[in-house]
């Protein structure tokens, strides 16, 4: 059937990625090729950014004692105020999954990779607007392969130590830890309030599921 301005539809392939898209903290031991990574890399690089400057810098993170110096820093940050913070916000469920993955979980996936930005190429006041697209297109592409990933910041506590660990240039920050690697179990899809409940139509004194007329 046409479309207005000639545009096919999109694939329904899409939309059940995104719906399947979970934060994953157990991994199972088994390498992740290379090509693999790649794919999802070349994805995250798809994302928009502030002037079309593209400050993402992904440092791919495969020997074990780095990744266990990762590791150390998440769970120090989750000990040190992680777990406060989350007592009492998440459910006893969430609260015992997440503190898997921040004690160990995360660490245990068999590639880590360290998103950054470029504070050279874009100013600091849009370089997360301009990265964390990216980031999101990662967590897409990764769950599209089969792939299990999570968005964590908690070892952005100890920035300094993170970027000295695997080496950043003056001006590059980290921003984000992304763990790619094979489900240990498999997940369902998110859990998700109703899109109504968070839109509104022209004004947010009119909700989404009673629009006015146009």
């Amino acid at each position: 059937m046409p479309v207005p301005g000639g545009v096919e539809p999109a694939s329904g392939e899409f939309f059940d990625v995104a719906r399947r898209q979970r934060a994953c903290r157990a991994f199972l031991p088994d390498p992740v090729g290379d090509d693999v990574v790649a794919r999802v890399l070349e994805t995250a690089t798809r994302a928009p950014s502030a002037e079309n400057t593209q400050p993402w810098l992904f440092v791919v993170v495969r020997d074990p004692q780095r990744r266990a110096a990762l590791g150390a820093l998440t769970r120090r940050a989750w000990i040190g105020g992680g777990r406060a913070h989350s007592e009492g916000r998440l459910s006893p469920g969430l609260l015992e999954e997440v503190e898997h993955g921040a004690v160990g979980g995360v660490a245990g996936a068999p590639v880590l990779v360290v998103v950054c930005g470029d504070a050279r190429l874009t100013p600091r006041a849009v370089l997360g607007a301009s990265v964390y697209p990216a980031v999101q297109n990662m967590l897409l592409a990764a769950t599209a392969l089969g792939l299990g990933s999570a968005l964590t910041t908690l070892p952005l506590v100890f920035g300094d130590e993170l970027a000295a660990l695997v080496g950043l240039p003056e001006g590059v920050e980290p921003l984000a830890l992304v763990p790619l690697g094979w489900p240990a179990r498999a997940h369902g899809p998110s859990r998700r309030r109703p899109f109504a409940d968070k839109a509104f139509a022209e004004t947010c004194a009119t909700p989404w599921s009673a629009p006015g007329p146009p």
